[in-house]
């Protein structure tokens, strides 16, 4: 079938940040350990590709813009004023509208690195928590510990920014339902926003993969694990967070507007290594690593790939990645999104298969995850690749 598919200029901006004080166990991303790395010529790139890009597609207004990594809190306060001074010159924003959000890690983040973080145009930190006992944090190869969470969370709020998040992690090595519970008593006295908790998966070319492979991984069994994310669900709902994705629980109004672009299937612009991007219909992956990505900024675009979307590809991402939000996909979005078809036109198989089995439920205007759809959700997402 020819779909057309609604070409979208982005209002949203992710920027990469590959460096970190050391690689976490559990970790796969695109990051480098900091010592010894080239960050002045990578902001440099980094400005290189941002100037190639909006001439290219010049932006609309922008909604969000997400740092990632990494930590893009390594980059010493110089640095940082002029990263964020960079972004500011190619990314011209609303000011008032703007969801503008950094990751961070505890420990990173004294008051005069937060004070240049505000000034820049920050105005949401996510702090990379994972969890509340120290014991754990070191077995999974984080270097901070409580006190760092609490003071780095202190020092933010002592800086002027009430829009926090943490992450947290379940289904870890030894980590037990006890230490679970625990880990939530302490993260909801923090009151925060919003709180994203994500179970373990054990990636490739990771430490604690090469341990999986040689029996040596003791992570909870399949119930126990469960048993976590349905007790993290109740306490969340409980103390008044919504969960409005599988991982995701927020105050209203402090869902993540970024992540929810992803996850409507919006277009996004993807700087810096290895960042991925959707732009007018395009995916691409930067070149990956930092030598190689900087050297490659002096030239064209540093694409390790671009590909065209066709339509059919961009109708199941919508489903896949829509599906994530509690509230579900409606027929609205896909109609605007894919030339005034509905969403049974295409999946009206799928649809019958897994309302019949009980893992989606019809929604206002389309559908959403059941509850037992929530735990079973990527099977459920499975059901919509060709």
């Amino acid at each position: 079938m020819n779909v057309t598919v609604r070409q979208e200029t982005p209002s949203a901006v992710y920027i990469h940040i590959p460096f970190c004080t050391n690689k976490c166990h559990y970790c796969d991303f695109n990051s480098y350990v900091l010592k010894g790395q080239p960050v002045a010529d990578y902001l440099d790139a980094l400005e290189r590709e941002m100037e190639q890009t909006v001439r290219l597609v010049p932006p609309r207004t922008v909604e969000t813009i997400f740092v990632g990594g990494g930590t893009p809190t390594v980059l010493l306060p110089d640095q940082m004023e002029r990263f964020l001074r960079i972004v500011r010159t190619y990314f011209p924003t609303d000011h008032e509208q703007l969801e503008f959000t950094m990751e961070a890690n505890p420990g990173t983040t004294d008051e005069e690195k937060l004070q240049a973080m505000k000034e820049g145009g920050v105005n949401r930190i996510s702090f990379g928590v994972q969890s509340f006992d120290n014991g754990l944090l070191a077995e999974i190869g984080r270097i901070h510990n409580t006190d760092d969470v609490y003071r780095s969370l202190e020092n933010a709020r002592k800086v002027g920014f009430a829009n926090l998040s943490i992450d947290l992690m379940f289904g870890l090595p030894k980590q037990t339902l006890k230490i679970m519970e625990e880990t939530l008593n302490e993260a909801l006295a923090l009151d925060l926003k919003h709180y994203s908790i994500y179970s373990l998966k054990v990636e490739e070319n990771t430490l604690f993969h090469t341990l999986y492979q040689k029996n040596q991984l003791p992570l909870p069994d399949e119930d126990e694990e469960l048993q976590m994310f349905l007790y993290i669900m109740k306490r969340l709902g409980e103390a008044g967070y919504e969960q409005y994705e599988i991982s995701n629980f927020a105050r209203p109004g402090f869902e993540s507007r970024h992540n929810s672009m992803y996850w409507r299937n919006r277009s996004y612009y993807g700087i810096g290594a290895g960042a991925h991007g959707y732009v007018n219909g395009q995916r691409h992956v930067n070149i990956k690593g930092v030598q190689p990505y900087i050297d490659a900024t002096r030239g064209a675009l540093p694409r390790l790939e671009q590909f065209e979307v066709t339509g059919q590809e961009a109708m199941e991402d919508f489903m896949m990645v829509g599906l994530r939000m509690l509230k579900g996909v409606s027929n609205r979005d896909f109609s605007e999104q894919f030339g005034g078809l509905s969403i049974e036109d295409i999946f009206a198989p799928t649809l019958n298969k897994l309302l019949a089995n009980g893992l989606i439920e019809r929604a206002a205007d389309g559908y959403r995850l059941s509850p037992q759809g929530l735990l079973l959700g990527n099977e459920v997402f499975a059901e919509f690749l060709s």
